[in-house]
């Protein structure tokens, strides 16, 4: 089973969550975790790929600028199915708590459900989001006046939601 981690990251709180989320998607058996920054991600990639996790930081509630040109470049997928029943799965930072995270998730699925994938969120069951409550997928504050890039509890939702997209990959690709 394949993953492919895509990100766009420029303060490096991105680049952090990307890995922690690679990292929870490697704890799944058999499973095999590719994680590139948008400038060197591969398109061509995609298409052999049964899960697809992308993200960024969020720019005024939408996608960083980086991550949709390279979206931008999917069309000729979208014009052959070729990511069709792919699982795909979403996060971004911002730096204020209100800065859009929701609104960048959604933005981000958009792309993935024009080109017919099943998206995987978290759910509040999971612990750490039960309060949290960043279901479209991991979206987290990273406050400029902080010690931390990213807080612990923003590594382990992104280790949770690796670790539930390759478990959900890993049951959607054994029926297939």
């Amino acid at each position: 089973m394949k993953i492919y981690v895509v990100y766009d990251s420029e303060g490096e709180h991105t680049r952090m969550l990307a890995e922690s989320i690679a990292e929870g998607a490697k704890e799944v058996e058999g499973t095999d975790v590719f994680i590139d920054h948008v400038s060197t991600a591969d398109v061509y990639k995609l298409a052999d790929m049964d899960a697809i996790i992308w993200g960024c930081p969020g720019h005024f509630g939408t996608i960083s600028s980086g991550l949709k040109t390279w979206i931008d470049r999917l069309g000729y997928l979208w014009a052959e199915g070729k990511l069709v029943n792919k699982i795909g799965a979403v996060f971004c930072t911002t730096a204020t708590v209100h800065g859009g995270l929701e609104a960048t998730m959604l933005n981000l699925i958009t792309p993935m459900l024009h080109q017919g994938m099943i998206i995987v969120g978290l759910p509040g069951s999971i612990a750490e989001n039960a309060l949290y409550g960043s279901y479209y997928g991991v979206g987290v504050t990273c406050p400029p006046d902080s010690d931390e890039l990213i807080s612990e509890n923003g590594l382990i939702l992104g280790r949770a939601l690796g670790s539930r997209v390759a478990n959900v990959t890993n049951s959607f690709t054994a029926k297939r």
